[in-house]
């Protein structure tokens, strides 16, 4: 099925429009980022809430937390211990743990690059999260995810996977060109094993649904095809879910407002050459006009 206006008009967004309490639009935790790649957060960080949530914290590595917290003045900040390769070290879940409890959306691998790093993560943080709370697992949280299919599969379908071709291949073992052959046969069944919400990305991306329901969205925006292009869409999703949209309805309204994000980019900068951090100042006028 192709989503299309006709399933936008079926299945709007929460309206919070009149809410003045910001803890009434949502709160999202957005763990990730490394020495490596420091500012992807902030990407991250601003598509969430030029999606319409209320709150956020981001927590990143110590030396990353005070930079990304003067790129991204809204956002609560929490430094997180650093292992020697840059990254998130790996018994930082338990300082997230009242955190992870009190958000609406937990968003977990823009920014990273360690599975190690990202399997301690999940492995820590999905347990503690309530029946009505979604995650959302970008980057390198989805090659993690693979050793983690049952954790995932119990939390209901309240989980969104994010991956592109390459890190499908890592997710399931199977090659990219066998993806490539069938990507909406390889995101249903994906779906159905992680019980989870699947958007696997491409020029057309397939977003799948545990119970077989199947959207495609189709864009010849070559210019999305960029660093960081992602790490925006990942946030756009997260802001959605935590301001009470569904998983699946989250998730393609998400890649609908990244999608159309980048057109308005490309016709006011021009096709390709527009950059990442010019995606979530469209957001809003986008969600405006539905």
């Amino acid at each position: 099925m192709p989503l299309d206006a006709a399933w936008r008009a079926a299945h709007p967004l929460p309206d919070h429009e009149s809410h003045a309490d910001k803890n009434m639009r949502g709160r999202v935790l957005l763990v990730g980022g490394s020495m490596f790649v420091p500012g992807a957060l902030g990407l991250t960080g601003e598509a969430v809430l030029r999606s319409g949530a209320g709150k956020l914290q981001i927590a990143t590595v110590d030396a990353a937390a005070m930079h990304l917290g003067v790129l991204v003045p809204e956002a609560a900040m929490i430094g997180l211990p650093t292992a020697e390769d840059g990254e998130i070290a790996t018994d930082a879940a338990a300082a997230l743990a009242d955190p992870a409890r009190y958000c609406h959306t937990l968003l977990i691998g823009p920014g990273m690059v360690s599975q190690p790093s990202a399997c301690a993560l999940i492995d820590g943080l999905l347990p503690l999260l309530a029946d009505d709370q979604v995650a959302v697992l970008d980057a390198a949280a989805i090659c993690a995810a693979r050793a983690h299919a049952p954790l995932i599969a119990g939390r209901g379908g309240r989980v969104i996977l994010t991956p592109h071709h390459g890190e499908m291949a890592c997710l399931t073992g199977v090659s990219a060109e066998e993806i490539g052959a069938d990507p909406v046969a390889c995101a249903q069944s994906v779906a159905g094993t992680f019980n989870a919400v699947v958007v696997l990305k491409a020029g057309e991306t397939v977003i799948a649904a545990p119970g077989g329901e199947t959207l495609l969205y189709s864009s010849d925006c070559v210019g999305l095809a960029t660093g960081g292009s992602g790490d925006v869409l990942a946030g756009i999703m997260a802001g959605l879910a935590a301001q009470g949209a569904d998983p699946l309805t989250a998730a393609a309204w998400g890649v609908w407002l990244h999608g159309e994000a980048g057109r308005r980019a490309a016709g006011r900068i021009g096709p390709i050459g527009f950059l990442a951090r010019d995606l979530p100042g469209e957001v809003p006028r986008l969600l405006a006009e539905g």
